[in-house]
Formats: C-alpha cells, sequence, structure tokens
C-alpha cells in the first residue's frame, strides 16, 4: 500500500525548532573559519579558530591562524588580547559587531529564545534536514552596521554564520564545526561558499 505524500516529505522547520536543536549547555566548544572579503585585500582573509563558551555569560572566539587573539565576551563589556600587547577592555557600546555576536550566537548556544526574538526579526526556510534561518537585528545601535545575520544549518548542527553589513556588499562568512574541518589552506573560495550555504 502507498504512504500518503505527506508522510514522504520531509519535515519543515520553524525557528523554534532550530533554537531548540542549537541549544549547548556550557561548556562547549567549536572550531571555525572566518572569511573576510574586502576590496583592500587581493585575496580573502581567513581566520582560523575556536568559539568557546566556558559558562553561561561568557563567549570566547580563539583566532590561531595567521595571527594570534582572544576576544571574550562578558556582560557588557569585551576584552581582546594579542600576542606580546597587553589586553584592551571596553563597552560593546562602542562595538555593535561584537554585540550583535553575542547577542546572536550567545543567545542561539543558550537556547534563549525570548533573547532571539527581542533581538532579531526571524525568518526560516527549508526543512529539518538542510535549514535556514535569517535575523534582522531590531536594536538601532547593530542595525547601523548589520544588515542581516543568516544562519545555514542541517539538523542540530549550525554550519555557517553569514553576517551583511549595513555599508558595503562584502559578506562575512563563518564556517563551523564539520564545515570549518573541511576547509583546508588550498580550499578555493567558491567551495568555502557551497559549504556555508549547502554543506557538503
Amino acid at each position: 500500500m502507498a504512504l500518503p505524500a505527506a508522510a514522504s516529505e520531509p519535515a519543515s522547520v520553524d525557528s523554534g525548532w532550530i533554537l531548540s536543536r542549537l541549544a549547548q549547555p556550557a561548556p562547549m566548544r567549536t572550531s571555525f573559519v572566518e572569511v573576510r572579503s574586502s576590496r583592500l585585500l587581493k585575496n580573502p582573509l581567513r581566520l582560523y579558530g575556536e568559539y568557546r563558551r566556558p559558562d553561561d555569560d561568557t563567549l570566547v572566539r580563539e583566532v590561531r591562524v595567521p595571527y594570534v587573539e582572544t576576544t571574550t565576551l562578558r556582560g557588557d563589556q569585551a576584552t581582546i588580547a594579542r600576542a606580546g600587547k597587553p589586553p584592551r577592555t571596553f563597552s560593546m557600546s562602542r562595538a555593535p559587531q561584537l554585540a550583535g555576536l553575542q547577542a546572536s550566537f550567545g543567545a542561539l548556544l543558550g537556547g534563549d529564545q525570548r533573547a532571539i526574538a527581542r533581538d532579531f526579526n526571524v525568518a526560516t526556510t527549508g526543512t529539518r534536514a538542510q535549514w535556514r534561518m535569517q535575523l534582522s537585528p531590531r536594536q538601532a545601535a547593530l542595525k547601523q552596521v548589520v544588515r542581516d545575520i543568516t544562519l545555514y544549518g542541517r539538523g542540530s548542527e549550525l554550519r555557517c554564520i553569514e553576517t551583511r553589513p549595513v555599508r558595503g556588499d562584502e559578506v562575512q562568512r563563518t564556517l563551523l564545526a564539520s564545515a570549518a574541518r573541511s576547509v583546508t589552506a588550498t580550499t578555493p573560495a567558491e567551495r568555502l561558499v557551497t559549504l556555508c550555504q549547502q554543506g557538503d
């Protein structure tokens, strides 16, 4: 006997389902490859490192290649430490990009659906097997610098974050988890886009 058509169709996805799957209790860590494009650069800059969440209130971004830098976000304070230089601590009101990182990535990992809904307009497409969620900032400070943040994932895995600035057309991509581990020094730029948006 043939199954109803609906039974064979991929399950649809909504923001609640995605956010519940992305939540990871602290402590956690995941590798990343960040790709920064600029008209001033002949080739996009690739940063290799790791995100850590040692506790519920702290997000740490460690860049290991091509330079060493640790950014620690806690509360409304950011501390940036580079090898050979004294750490700098400042309010994230001076760096809305970092505030956006904490508000989106930190809230995602914490499973804080209320914070996501407060700080962003949310739109989702795709299926539970492969989904896309777009976050558009509500807060004026972040809206001045970030047009939107798009998350790409498969099941419970967040594989990539694309951030579009208000000025310019350079999209910043951060590949995470298995997508980041698939990147090598020779991976071409177009392959990075595929890994980000479509998976392997």
